[in-house]
């Protein structure tokens, strides 16, 4: 099974690409850096204070609306921040935890590296969605090393909710039900985005987060590389479809660019290798579900002296099916 995921940025010069599951031995993909510098001398807030709500993750609650507001798209307001000095102190702590992280995680000590991105995101304000999704990301990418899979799945996820509010991923057409090609990636819908409250706020949000559109689209290429690589280790019938649907994705018109030629082989081949195995884990779950139903129905029927064996479904005339005791 081939997956490979960009490391993360450096500060100096781009980073290299690496294989993560060619061996289990190999070493996986560097923690994400944010080039975000830090103030020269800050100072740590004395005292503790509560964290505003994230823009457009916990709206406050809204007065009744009338008749004539329902047809205009709500935009929760902007959030409430910190003072500026306050912000950079929270912000410059939580970047020195995550470089120590970072270099703890190049040890290939990922525990105590978690530990440390971890903490830093408990200082990082909530409402500065690149920094929190940088985290998230690198959360992801210890949760993989550890094989916990199923918390590199939430972290991925997180990641790319905080990215929403910066740039919204592409929508796909979903694939036809009957004759699909399991293995084909799903073509983007493409339509011209009207002007709205939402875009503007989305368009400020950017900006304000003094990042590109091209770096939030870079980051978010990884946090589906890295949730589909859990999300296909997790190998249910759903995670498979997740993998599947994350796959497609990134080769989508607007995200394909921030691939690099060795991932994007690289998921190509793995979009490929997923439609067998999502026909495999249909059939094993179909069948482990009708054995729970037939188990189920011998401790129904056991106490009249019957079991499930002494029915079979026939097809009707109608096309139904209809129980006739065998």
């Amino acid at each position: 099974m081939i997956e490979r995921v960009t490391e993360l940025d450096s500060d100096d010069d781009a980073a290299s690409f690496k294989s993560i599951e060619d061996s289990e031995d190999e070493a996986y993909h560097s923690p994400d850096e944010e080039t975000t510098p830090a103030p020269a001398t800050v100072t740590p807030p004395q005292v503790k204070r509560e964290r505003p709500p994230r823009l457009g993750k916990e709206p406050k609650p809204e007065a009744p609306k009338s008749d004539a507001d329902d047809s205009s798209p709500s935009v929760p307001p902007p959030p409430e921040r910190f003072p500026k000095d306050e912000e950079d102190a929270l912000l410059a702590q939580s970047n020195d935890l995550k470089v120590k992280a970072n270099a703890i995680f190049a040890t290939g000590s990922y525990e105590n590296a978690l530990q440390q991105y971890d903490q830093a995101l408990a200082l990082c304000p909530n409402y500065l969605d690149y920094p929190l999704a940088i985290l998230r990301s690198n959360i992801s990418a210890s949760n993989l090393k550890l094989k916990d899979w199923d918390a590199a799945v939430k972290a991925a996820t997180k990641g790319l909710d905080c990215l929403e509010n910066l740039e919204p991923l592409p929508k796909a057409v979903p694939r036809p039900k009957a004759g699909d090609d399991k293995t084909a990636p799903l073509p983007e819908v493409t339509e011209v985005e009207e002007v709205t409250p939402a875009l503007e706020a989305r368009l400020a949000a950017l900006e304000l987060s003094g990042q590109t559109l091209d770096a939030v689209k870079k980051l978010q290429t990884k946090l589906l590389l890295r949730r589909s690589t859990a999300s296909t280790q997790v190998a249910t019938w759903s995670s498979l479809q997740s993998a599947s649907e994350d796959l497609s994705l990134l080769l989508t018109p607007s995200l394909r660019p921030s691939l690099s030629p060795t991932d994007d082989r690289a998921v190509v081949t793995k979009l490929r290798e997923l439609g067998p195995r999502l026909d495999d884990a249909k059939t094993r779950e179909m069948a482990e579900m009708m054995g729970k139903l037939k188990g189920l129905g011998n401790s129904l029927l056991k106490p009249f002296g019957l079991s499930t064996s002494n029915f079979q479904f026939v097809k009707g005339e109608g096309g139904g099916y209809k129980s006739e005791e065998g």
